[in-house]
């Protein structure tokens, strides 16, 4: 059985998990804390950062190169099409939300009001929370162009891109830092992806100190 060590609202975690569970491979999941920089952990991954995942007897770390890794030796349902320009689309977006999103607003955010209370970093930073809040406005309104455009963020068909937005905004969305009601386009859009069977076990997560929003887990939010 594959084994992935990863930290349940980490975005790059839920998005292997979402990868995973939609290619129906079954999978143990392991709550590492990586900022204790456990000599175990070390040995799996020296840069010391989660997801890390055990699969084929390999073990595997940054959840892009563990995507497009199962995605190669697991081909069905597909997640990234056929033509090299969508693909590139794909890729593109991926790295849209992992890089840009993540820094503009997941890490202001997320990690701000969650991960420094959890390593005990002390309060957050007002200033960062203020940033990720009015950067989010913007990608919300990204997502709607692209979406008034397309079926789905990177085309017709469902892909990793979408599981990658997913994963950023549902660990968001945990915290109740996303304002649906800006784009009713977006709002369908995550509706739509939540309610597929892979989002079952990212909608089941419970946080210590965190409670879930009443909606959390609505698939007709």
């Amino acid at each position: 059985m594959a084994k992935l060590y990863h930290v349940p609202l980490s975005p790059f975690c839920r998005k292997v998990r979402l990868v995973l569970a939609e290619k129906r491979i079954e999978c143990e999941l392991v709550e590492e804390k990586y900022w204790e920089q456990s000599p175990d952990f070390l040995r799996r991954n020296p840069a010391g950062k989660v997801p890390v995942l055990k699969l084929d007897d390999r073990m595997m770390a940054e959840s892009t190169p563990i995507c497009e890794y199962i995605e190669e030796k697991y081909p069905e349902p597909p997640l990234m099409p056929k033509s090299a320009e969508a693909r590139y689309e794909v890729r593109r977006l991926v790295s849209w939300f992992d890089d840009k999103f993540h820094s503009e607003v997941t890490s202001n955010l997320l990690y701000e009001r969650v991960n420094k209370k959890v390593m005990k970093q002390g309060f957050p930073d007002s200033s960062n929370v203020k940033a990720g809040a009015k950067a989010i406005k913007f990608h919300l309104d990204y997502m709607t162009w692209l979406l008034d455009q397309r079926r789905w963020l990177a085309g017709d068909v469902m892909t990793l891109a979408d599981f990658t937005a997913a994963a950023h905004l549902s660990s968001l969305d945990y915290i109740r830092d996303v304002d649906w009601n800006r784009s009713e386009i977006v709002k369908d859009w995550y509706a739509k992806i939540k309610s597929r069977p892979a989002f079952r076990g990212i909608l089941a997560d419970q946080i210590p100190g965190f409670p879930q929003p009443a909606h959390y887990a609505d698939l007709d939010f």
